[in-house]
């Protein structure tokens, strides 16, 4: 469930592009007036919104915004007046050029979104880069890793419901066997996790666990600072249970050394259309503040008013 509220009665783009011309001019810019109209719009809205500001004024509204706003506020308007596949795009290949193995980002993308999502997210890094995906994930990851990101990002996912539970039992067996002999890399492990279908995959998962009697994150733990085993997690994390996977980046985020203001920026920017109000509920269950005050206590200024509001919060 998404946590973007969107108003009953809400402007003409022409009345809203206007608005936001209005907050750039005079002294000063009026942040607020931002907020206002561009957090508070469905992707499709703020599409709209951007082809007539170009339109009526000459000039793209990301442009505008980023030369009248800036830093943490900045990054977190930008993302989200983008696209979703485009706002994917510019995650991805962020990802890649400044790679390093602890980072989730590409996963992300990859598992937590739907098969024509990701399609989209290809088809608008290539606009965008004139690369493919593919290509820069090959060129600036090494590995395990090139072996694992490069079938994840091609992925193209059966999305149904059916599952064929001698397959899912089957799979479960050669999972633990290349578990059980360190072979993390396994062309068969990789193989399941990145092209089985979320239900036939959340089956085979269901039955390791029965049959073997630890979950496969649990078994995949073996080595807490090994970088690849930690991804493998984070894929079948991401894959079967989204909400908690993003809960817990957001509370990494929150909790660790200093605010990941990168880490949380990403996440509610990307999930405030799908499920981040089912994010908040995990969070709420699981830590000792609600989500939205615990935004508040490690965020400020205009940075935490855009936050809150793509969180829904009835005061933004």
């Amino acid at each position: 469930m998404a946590s973007l509220t969107i108003p009953e009665a809400i402007p003409s783009v022409a009345e809203d592009c206007e608005q936001l011309r209005k907050a750039f001019q005079g002294w000063g810019t009026n942040e607020d007036l931002i907020i206002s109209i561009l957090a508070h719009r469905s992707a499709t809205q703020r599409r709209a919104i951007r082809q007539t500001y170009a339109e009526i004024y000459g000039e793209e509204l990301l442009k505008s915004l980023d030369d009248e706003i800036s830093g943490d506020f900045e990054r977190a308007v930008i993302l989200w007046t983008l696209d979703p596949a485009e706002r994917d795009a510019v995650l991805a290949n962020e990802a890649v050029r400044k790679w390093n193995p602890s980072n989730r980002v590409l996963i992300e993308i990859a598992c937590a979104r739907t098969s024509g999502e990701l399609f989209a997210v290809r088809q608008a890094y290539h606009a965008r880069f004139k690369r493919s995906l593919e290509e820069d994930v090959a060129a600036h990851t090494s590995g395990d890793f090139r072996k694992l990101l490069v079938p994840l990002v091609s992925s193209y996912r059966y999305e149904g419901g059916e599952v064929n539970v001698s397959l899912a039992k089957s799979e479960a067996k050669v999972l633990h066997e290349n578990i059980s002999d360190k072979a993390y890399d396994h062309e068969e492990l990789i193989r399941i996790l990145t092209t089985r279908s979320k239900a036939q995959l959340i089956a085979t998962l269901n039955h390791y666990n029965d049959e073997f009697g630890n979950p496969i994150n649990k078994d995949l733990k073996s080595d807490p600072k090994d970088d690849f085993l930690t991804g493998v997690r984070a894929v079948a994390r991401c894959i079967c249970c989204p909400e908690r996977y993003f809960e817990k980046v957001i509370r990494f985020a929150i909790n660790g050394m200093g605010t990941d203001e990168n880490a949380l920026t990403r996440v509610i920017t990307t999930r405030a259309e799908v499920d981040l109000k089912v994010i908040k509920e995990v969070y709420n269950k699981r830590n000792t503040v609600p989500l939205d005050r615990a935004v508040a206590g490690d965020t400020s200024g205009d940075y935490e008013k855009m936050l809150l509001a793509l969180l829904g919060h009835g005061d933004s």
